[in-house]
Parts: C-alpha cells; structure tokens; sequence
C-alpha cells in the first residue's frame, strides 16, 4: 500500500464511519479497488483508522465528554450518569457479540463484495423506513431504548451494514428525538471501537506487529491516520446536523445504488 492508496481509504473511512453507509463496507470495495487484501496482513491499518475517527469524535464532541465527566465524578444520580449508564446498557449486545460471536459471524457469513451489496441493501431499506414512520416522539432516550439501540450496533459487525446508519435509525423508528439521537449514536460507539481496537491489537501482538502492518510504510500509515482524523471531524459535525434536519433519504439511495452495483458488476 503507498501513500496515495492509504490517503484515500484514510478519507473514505474517515468519511463512512459517521456517514450511515458503512464504513467497513467501503474500505472493503476501496481495497478490493486497489488489489489490496482486506484480511489479516492489513489489520494494523485498520486499527489505526478506527483509532483516528474515535480521536475525532472525541474532538467534536469533547463539550459532551466533559459534561458527562464532570456530572459523573459528583457521585450523584444526575442526567450525566443517567446519560452513561444507558451508553453502558448500549454496550451489552455489542460485547456479547464481539467476544462470543463475531469469529463465527464472519465464518458464516464472510467478508465479501456479495456479503457488503447485501448489507448496503438492508442499510438503505432501514434508512427509508425510519425516514417514512412518523412514531410519536419521546424526550429521552429510556435503557430499554439504549438496549435495542445497542442490539443494532451488533448486528452491525457485518461489512456493509452501517453502525451510524443502524443506531441512528433504530432510534428514530423507537421515536427519539433527532437532537439528541446523533450524539448518543457517536458517544456509544466510542467504548466498542476502542474495545475492539484492544482485542485487535492483541491478536496482533500474537502474530507479529510486522506481519499484520503487511508492508504498510510509516509514511503511508501517517498519511491514512490524519486523512481519517480530519476527515472524521468534518463527517462527525456534518451528520449531526443532517440528522437534526431529517435528510437520512439521500443516505438511503446512495446505499441502495452502491448495494446494487456492488451485487451485480462482479457477475458482468
């Protein structure tokens, strides 16, 4: 991989993750693109993308993070600790998921184009749906509600199903507000990246840091961390904002095209 192929998987990561059209399920068509092999050899790249958007997350959100801090550490029933304990509830499937099922998931259904087209499918079909329904909204995003918005971050481990895209939808179909739907959309995933960044970064430390960089050069990991980083901050900012506006359609036919070309150019 040189710096050019690294520079833009960096912005289509960086671009997707907050974008609900799968980030996985784009880095999969870009490297497949490239001639690049998705699998092992380029593991500690995509470690350090997904490390460089939770950065920028962190960034754009940083106002948030402090306040959840602050009204933590005053060891009392606040909004913030209400506020962490749904992104804990949240967090349940998605460590069931990560450490029990995920190699099986993968075994099962794989990793490839035809797995990514499919997904996008089912990401574009969940989009329209929740920009349809019009469900009667509530204030506050209840634990059970944190728990079903958890369940579809699960389920998004598969390449093409969109982790932004799933959380952000399942909540408007539950009928929480728009206004703060996107911010516990990134907030919850902040734990999960970093968790399974750790779990990755273990299986890399068993198999050799060189052998799992597959011939990365720093320049080229340089490159790709601050492209995902900048370009994370300006997604993060900007979805949160077409969340407030309701504008998901778009994200829904995108999805729809990319699924179906995905499906149909490798059989021509």
């Amino acid at each position: 991989m040189d710096w050019f192929e690294a520079l833009v998987l960096g912005i289509v990561q960086g671009l997707t993750e907050y974008l609900p059209v799968s980030s996985s399920g784009h880095l999969a068509i870009g490297q497949a693109l490239f001639g690049l092999n998705s699998g092992e050899e380029n593991l500690a790249f995509t470690v350090l993308l997904h490390v460089a958007t939770v950065l920028s997350t962190i960034v754009i959100l940083w106002r948030e993070i402090v306040w959840l801090f602050t009204d933590l550490f005053k060891w009392k029933w606040n909004e913030g600790t209400k506020y962490i304990v749904n992104i804990l509830i949240s967090m349940i499937p998605v460590g069931i998921v990560g450490f029990f099922f995920k190699d099986k998931v993968e075994a099962v259904f794989g990793s490839g184009l035809l797995v990514v087209g499919i997904c996008l499918m089912v990401t574009a079909a969940l989009l329209a749906f929740s920009y349809w329904a019009k469900p009667r909204q509530r204030e506050d995003i209840s634990p059970l509600h944190a728990f079903v918005i958890g369940i579809a971050q699960a389920l998004a481990v598969l390449p093409g199903l969109s982790r932004s895209g799933s959380t952000i939808a399942t909540g408007l179909l539950l009928g929480n507000k728009k206004e703060k739907l996107a911010q516990f959309s990134f907030l919850m995933v902040i734990p999960p990246i970093l968790g399974e960044a750790l779990l990755d970064v273990k299986d890399m430390a068993e198999t050799g840091i060189s052998a799992s960089l597959g011939g990365i050069s720093p320049l080229a990991a340089l490159v790709g961390f601050l492209a995902a980083f900048i370009v994370g901050c300006l997604a993060c900012k900007w979805m949160i904002g077409i969340v407030r506006r309701g504008k998901l359609i778009w994200f829904a036919l995108y999805c729809a095209v990319v699924g179906l070309a995905t499906i149909l150019i490798p059989l021509f």
